[in-house]
């Protein structure tokens, strides 16, 4: 493909996600970002494989800003206590994978900060699928006026 090519298909995709963005309710933003994180250590594997440093420490640095100015950012670390607190520790801790696995040409780290990404991406991704459903109410059961008078 030409340079003009590829500049066409990454402007289209930038402004498919652009307009993603603006109109995504605040739960699909946050599973955009892992979605993001997720595609920018992929990338850095495909990179890895070639031995192409600089453009594998372009993707890494990118999945490092999406966890520290996107995801970690977004907690709310008092209303979300305990919960918030550890998933600012994970988050901590992914970005320091993904520095070393960079200073290292380690695909361990990749593919472990890719694996914690998924699970939560997943339990993220449940939550909404849960919020979206309407919930069922049951029948509530007759009153039972005899029994409670003390017949049977």
């Amino acid at each position: 493909m030409s340079a003009m090519v590829n500049k066409m298909l990454s402007a289209y995709g930038q402004a498919q996600v652009d307009s993603g963005v603006a109109t995504a309710s605040p739960h699909k933003l946050i599973s955009m970002l892992f979605e993001g994180a997720l595609a920018a250590i992929g990338n850095a594997n495909v990179h890895l494989d070639r031995g192409d440093v600089a453009a594998r420490g372009a993707a890494i640095s990118k999945a490092i800003a999406i966890i520290d100015e996107g995801l970690k950012i977004s907690l709310d670390l008092e209303a979300g206590g305990e919960l918030a607190e550890n998933l600012t520790a994970l988050y901590e801790y992914m970005s320091y994978r993904l520095l070393n696995a960079n200073l290292k040409a380690d695909k361990a780290g990749l593919d472990e900060v890719a694996a914690l990404l998924k699970e939560l991406k997943s339990a993220w991704d449940a939550i909404g699928n849960v919020s979206a459903v309407k919930p069922v109410v049951a029948e509530p059961e007759p009153p039972r006026v005899a029994a409670s008078y003390g017949v049977a």
